[in-house]
């Protein structure tokens, strides 16, 4: 028999119960009452009554004095407050990484003589010697081999640059890992499927404390300096909890209530998604359907703010250099038209596919590191993937750079500056056209040499990043899986585009491209790409499209991101419901109820309590005639959360529930404060002492503790009807009665065993405590 993970709810009215002839010591609270254990489930009804009698008290006080006005007005405000600080601190701390990144990326390849601590853009910035054609050239950023050696071109050159390119890599990455290992084991991963289990009532100790906020951003900033296929965006979530964690401390109503601390956790969710994409709007929304379990109108306003202070914090330190808040601006100067929906429906189909695929082999992967050797040596396994990716991606420009460059670059329409190898077309000598306006042309060798390039990228892409994410690093996926879909999508958009230049009199072309007109924006077929591939791993659909249109810019391309995103969403869907987050949350047995999940099977409350037929009877406490003594070997002979209180062991009348660690800690501090409790002394749950022979000892009242509210289910109740109170009031157990007689419990992880069960799949996966 499992029995709850629940926590009882004193109201006032038991409260002054508590006044009895004998003295109720628990009058005092003691400490720790109220407080969870690590791996347990919080009880959200509990600390919701919790915060109404707060509220209540605090209201009533501030009638009193001008004094305790200020104190009730100040409580009002600490929400405004905390949310302003977890807004300013992830703000500065997402600029400060963004710019560490940029400087550590170039570092691999070469260094500013004028000031070493310049990435290679901001060295030839400040040059005075760079021309327009040679932008990326100046006499002060030098590469490794011609500082050390003095040649810029030859095979020796190349291989001394490619060597200290893996070095660097390496590195970079044995300082992350390393790190991460000896400091703060939580900054790995993206740490998104941990705040979602958090977020619906999961007490993990120390994911989001202060060692994991003080390594994450760092071993973040190495990890994706070292090259590998991972981005910076979900760690960003995770340190932005962290931060909403930390404020969260200094202030007793966050801090002493768990249903309170969750809504400011779900607040710095939205800040953290403000940050990395520079999308306030977008990470509210991320926030809303993504990761929130409980999420109140209050919090959406506060989440507004601290997305909007954050936005804004990062906007001041302008980590990107072009005074725009957003990662990848384009500006494209040709409408789409109705006739390209059909390849980006295309594009939303390989993203759904290429979704699904990575899904099953990345956790495939993980599950064969949870189970092999290969799981002991994280910092040997972190070292080849880094080495690998550092030799394959060298040779090929596309997949050398950074991620987020690459992206930039696809994204990019081709207008008439532009020095890159996709933007190499024949140009026709008799144009006479204004700048922005360039007509199709067709494909020079450069952009042919450059689709070759980008097949190969796209390969490695995805195999590497299957391998990478997991891994523990700190990694995110937003990124790759946006560098994908962009590859993808831009080698199409190039196709279309020249199949419109070829054939532009075939029916499809006829109506909207005429010879010499600019009719296809290959970078749109980039963007639309990245969409559909994070939409087909992440299953986002609103939030999606927000943060793409947010950060691009690109507000009149909604419709296609909408297509794209809804295919990939469709497409991935007919071959699991679960994103990669919900893949990650059930591989490590999280318990996690996900509300998007519909139980369809026809069975009862009474198949799934405990206990069952061959187990042994329910362990309870009745209302008067168990000793100290008793309540002390039931809780060492058993490893139950909590106890059911009965009038007797004959009638089975239910009473109420106490909390084991409530119960334990009461009795510890009876012994030490009440004299006269001594192992035979009778425990009592009820308002009057029991009558009891004089010469027993003093009896020992515990009603405080005691929740004569349990939530109860006839064993005739559906268990569709008991899986969606657990979900929607976020229980830790409810007893299941017939007549007001007890017959069994059922606890959240029966719950999500009897799923997995219902589902063919282990039912042991349910790990916690």
């Amino acid at each position: 028999m499992e029995v709850g993970e629940g926590f009882s709810g004193a109201t006032p009215t038991e409260e002054m119960n508590g006044a009895g002839n004998l003295m109720d010591f628990l009058d005092e609270p003691f400490p720790d009452v109220g407080t969870y254990e690590d791996f347990h489930t919080i009880d959200w009804l509990r600390e919701k009554s919790r915060d109404t009698d707060r509220h209540r008290k605090i209201t009533s006080k501030s009638k009193e004095s001008l004094w305790e006005l200020i104190k009730s007005l100040l409580d009002a405000w600490s929400g405004w407050v905390v949310m302003l600080l977890i807004g300013l601190l992830s703000g500065t701390l997402a600029g400060v990484i963004d710019l560490a990144v940029d400087w550590m990326t170039d570092l691999k390849e070469g260094v500013c003589l004028s000031a070493f601590w310049y990435s290679h853009e901001q060295c030839c910035w400040t040059s005075n010697e760079t021309t327009f054609d040679d932008r990326d050239k100046c006499p002060q950023w030098q590469k490794w081999a011609e500082l050390m050696t003095g040649h810029t071109e030859g095979a020796g050159a190349y291989v001394l640059n490619y060597f200290l390119y893996i070095l660097w890599a390496l590195l970079f990455s044995f300082l992350a890992v390393s790190l991460v290992r000896v400091f703060a084991p939580y900054a790995c991963g993206s740490g998104i499927p941990e705040i979602k289990t958090i977020l619906s009532g999961f007490i993990i100790r120390g994911y989001l404390g202060k060692w994991t906020l003080l390594i994450k951003p760092v071993t973040l900033v190495l990890a994706v300096s070292s090259g590998l296929s991972l981005g910076k965006e979900g760690p960003l979530v995770h340190v932005a909890c962290c931060c909403g964690n930390l404020f969260c401390s200094l202030f007793s109503k966050y801090s002493k209530n768990e249903a309170k601390r969750r809504e400011v956790l779900s607040a710095a969710a939205a800040a953290g998604v403000s940050v990395a994409f520079g999308a306030p709007i977008g990470g509210v929304l991320f926030s809303l359907e993504e990761v929130s379990y409980y999420f109140p109108l209050k919090t959406l306003w506060r989440s507004f703010f601290a997305a909007l202070v954050a936005a804004f914090t990062l906007r001041s330190i302008n980590p990107f250099g072009n005074s725009r808040l957003v990662l990848f601006y384009v500006e494209y100067h040709t409408p789409w038209y109705m006739a390209e929906l059909v390849p980006f429906i295309l594009l939303g189909v390989f993203g759904g596919l290429w979704g699904t695929l990575f899904i099953q082999a990345n956790i495939a992967w993980c599950r064969r590191r949870k189970t092999t050797q290969l799981g002991k040596y994280p910092v040997l396994e972190v070292i080849a993937v880094t080495g690998i990716t550092a030799v394959l991606a060298y040779p090929n420009p596309y997949t050398r750079r950074s991620t987020s460059e690459l992206i930039s670059e696809l994204f990019n329409d081709c207008g008439a500056l532009e020095s890159s190898q996709l933007c190499d077309y024949i140009n026709n000598p008799n144009m006479s056209r204004p700048v922005d306006d360039i007509p199709d042309r067709p494909a020079g060798p450069g952009v042919y040499n450059a689709l070759w390039q980008l097949a190969l990228a796209l390969i490695f892409k995805i195999v590497i990043t299957i391998f990478t994410f997991g891994m523990k690093i700190p990694s995110g996926l937003f990124i790759p899986s946006m560098a994908v879909g962009a590859i993808a999508g831009r080698i199409v958009g190039i196709a279309v585009e020249q199949m419109a230049y070829h054939h532009h009199d075939w029916i499809i072309f006829k109506n909207w491209c005429r010879p010499g007109a600019d009719c296809v924006t290959p970078g749109l077929y980039a963007m639309v790409g990245a969409a559909a591939c994070l939409g087909g791993v992440t299953r986002m659909t609103v939030s999606l499209v927000v943060i793409m249109f947010e950060l691009t810019g690109g507000l009149e391309y909604i419709v296609p991101l909408m297509a794209a995103a809804v295919t990939s969403k469709w497409v991935a869907d007919a071959f699991g419901k679960e994103g990669i987050y919900e893949s990650h949350i059930q591989l490590n047995g999280y318990p996690y109820l996900d509300v998007r999940d519909e139980f369809t099977h026809r069975t009862l409350a009474t198949d799934v309590m405990r206990p069952r037929r061959n187990d042994p009877p329910l362990a309870v406490l009745t209302q008067d005639t168990t000793t100290v003594e008793d309540v002390e070997t039931l809780i060492k002979d058993t490893d139950y959360n909590g106890f059911p209180v009965v009038v007797s062991r004959e009638s089975e009348r239910l009473i109420g529930f106490v909390q084991r660690r409530e119960l334990t800690l009461a009795i510890k501090n009876a012994r030490q404060k009440q004299d006269g409790v001594v192992s035979s002394s009778v425990v009592y749950f009820t308002e009057d002492t029991p009558q009891l022979p004089a010469t027993n000892p003093q009896p020992l009242k515990l009603r405080r503790i005691l929740n004569l509210s349990p939530f109860t289910v006839t064993d005739h109740t559906p268990m569709e009807t008991v899986v969606d109170i657990f979900r929607k009031l976020g229980l830790r157990q409810c007893l299941v009665t017939r007549s007001g007689r007890l017959l069994g419990i059922i606890t959240k992880k029966d719950v999500l065993r009897h799923m997995a069960q219902m589902m063919n799949q282990d039912p042991e996966s349910i790990m916690f405590n």
